[in-house]
């Protein structure tokens, strides 16, 4: 096995968790990256986050990183505004970096359910920047907090 192959990392993988689209088992997934020599791999199913506690716990078990995220659909509009053949949507990959990106990532999701579902759970940008603004004012409360000292 060369360098090459161990450094790739799967950012977008769907499992079974993506109805009609993914094909990879949680239960099985682990054996074969294990077998292929890589440290870690992310899982991005589309617009659910069912299947994120048994991929961590598995990943976790087989010795490999797990990168929580979700491909989530983005409104082309608003999440609210539900037209035939006008409101669409758009993909896009989220990845967490630490458990408030996970808790972030599962209120968005969660409110793609609530608020923008038309055919598929949709967030929007609103949302986004919303959860945009959230982070950057919890890195500058850290960062003026590390400053007091």
């Amino acid at each position: 096995m060369n360098n090459k192959t161990r450094d790739f990392v799967h950012l977008h993988l769907h499992t079974e968790y993506s109805l009609l689209d993914g094909a990879c088992r949680i239960d099985r997934l682990f054996d074969r990256l294990k077998e292929l020599g890589q440290s870690a791999v992310a899982i991005t199913d589309h617009g659910v986050m069912y299947g994120c506690v048994d991929f961590y716990k598995a990943a976790k078990k087989a010795g490999i990183k797990p990168i929580i995220g979700c491909e989530v659909y983005v409104a082309t509009r608003s999440r609210f505004d539900k037209v035939n053949r006008i409101d669409g949507y758009h993909h896009l990959v989220l990845l967490c970096k630490n458990e408030v990106g996970y808790k972030n990532l599962i209120k968005l999701v969660s409110k793609g359910f609530i608020d923008g579902f038309y055919n598929k759970p949709r967030i929007d940008k609103e949302l986004l920047l919303f959860g945009i603004s959230s982070f950057l004012e919890m890195v500058i409360s850290t960062l003026n907090y590390k400053t007091m000292d």
